[in-house]
């Protein structure tokens, strides 16, 4: 072989090592090789989801410790009382399979530049630590959790904008990560924990109300049939129910949800006994629920704000029916199917009974939204009639209270005619022409 030849060889092959190495230089410096989890690999190396029996979520004023007990997670901070298991069990799963967008190598001291600041009261530079636990007390991994990237600055290995979360794995001192996941649902204020499945009364046969602070019956309406109208008991002759005012009252807490738990240790400070009314309600099913309300008493240094909240209590009551009331002359086939419908049913009345049972000695606080129908008085419930010989002004309600009469419409009267005076006739005086002047 000429020694031309070995030369440009060895040229090309030089040539060919140097872009290989900056080819391999460059992707290590793309994909922050230096931290121990590169892009795309899980940020957890093992994390036991089903092994969770304990979370601790804490922020700058607040700390939220749940739970599991039993196969069902509870929230300390508030008396044990159920958890959204769902948020709970979508985190440890996002947790497990969480995968790493990008690593940072640096260490601790620049936690502050990646919102991980435990100095600051900023609740976006301060962050948020998580810390879970196995059923022995076990930690089994800490994490904290900081600032949301920016989907402009930040840009993914994969090319286009990231969108996601810085992290931190306290078990792993290399560096910080970016993540996908926002975490939206992630909060040390343990309130935003709980469920928030309420109180669900169907089919509503009589509501009454005290007044304020006492036991005196403010008002108490009843209706024959589901779906028929409510109206004032005999206790108040003469007075009609608005159908407009007490229509909202069918589905009055078939949706209601809470706001928040109210600990039994702070409860009395909340509380406002001059204030507190009762409702008694029953259904045609055979159920009655006892609800209590008060305007809650705003926290020491906080202003009352106009749209109140309220503390409520439930109390449940009353047999559920254990036979079906056949009708007359049904067939066969209709009581086959009627007997299977009322089985159905009795046992979702008996399920809900029991959830309306584990809401007993509990207080909560609901917003003005979920109880403003039934705290009206009894004349803002009343048919209002207007008073003889006035036009009632139009309803705004949307179901008018009173028809205002129907005018008729008819033709004018014509105004009489004045017969016209005789004219008269006027004569001038006769006045002499004008001379012109002569020569004009």
């Amino acid at each position: 072989m000429k020694s031309r030849t070995v030369i440009i060889l060895w040229a090309i092959a030089i040539a060919l090592g140097i872009t290989i190495a900056f080819v391999k230089y460059s992707q290590g410096i793309g994909q922050d090789k230096a931290t121990d989890r590169a892009p795309g690999e899980t940020l957890l190396e093992s994390f036991p989801a089903e092994k969770v029996a304990s979370i601790e979520i804490s922020g700058i004023e607040s700390t939220a410790t749940l739970v599991e007990k039993e196969g069902q997670w509870t929230v300390t901070q508030r008396d044990n009382y159920p958890a959204n298991s769902r948020n709970i069990n979508d985190l440890l799963r996002t947790l497990a399979e969480l995968k790493v967008t990008q690593g940072i190598e640096a260490g601790s001291s620049f936690a502050p530049r990646f919102g991980m600041n435990e100095n600051s009261s900023d609740p976006a530079e301060h962050g948020v630590t998580a810390v879970f636990k196995d059923d022995s007390g076990k930690q089994i991994a800490t994490l904290t959790f900081g600032k949301n990237l920016d989907s402009v600055a930040t840009q993914s290995p994969y090319g286009g904008g990231a969108t996601g979360r810085f992290v931190r794995n306290h078990a792993d001192e290399s560096g910080f990560y970016a993540v996908s996941e926002l975490f939206g649902t992630l909060s040390e204020d343990p309130k935003s924990w709980l469920n928030d499945e309420f109180l669900k009364v169907e089919k509503i046969k009589t509501i009454s109300l005290t007044k304020p602070g006492s036991d005196d019956n403010e008002w108490t309406l009843t209706r024959e049939e589901e779906d028929g109208e409510f109206a004032f008991t005999d206790a108040f002759p003469g007075v009609k129910a608005d159908p407009a005012a007490t229509g909202q009252l069918k589905s009055l807490f078939s949706y209601a949800r809470f706001d928040d738990l109210i600990p039994a240790s702070e409860v009395e400070k909340h509380t406002t006994p001059d204030m507190l009314q009762k409702a008694v309600i029953t259904t045609f099913e055979g159920l009655e629920y006892t609800v209590g309300l008060q305007p809650a008493k705003p926290e020491d240094g906080a202003e009352e704000s106009a749209a109140k909240t309220y503390l409520m209590t439930v109390a449940i009551s009353g047999e559920l029916p254990k036979e079906r009331k056949k009708a007359e002359k049904e067939t066969e086939e209709d009581a086959k199917k009627a007997d299977e419908a009322f089985t159905e049913r009795l046992a979702a009345l008996r399920e809900s009974k029991k959830k309306t049972k584990a809401l007993e000695g509990r207080t909560f606080e609901v917003s003005n939204f979920t109880v403003d129908a039934l705290l009206k008085g009894r004349v803002e419930l009343m048919l209002k009639t207007p008073a003889p010989g006035t036009t009632p002004p139009p309803s705004t309600s949307g179901a008018s209270a009173f028809t205002p009469p129907i005018r008729i419409p008819t033709q004018p009267t014509p105004a009489p005619v004045e017969p016209e005076a005789p004219k008269k006739e006027v004569v001038l005086p006769d006045t002499p022409e004008p001379q012109l002047p002569t020569g004009e």
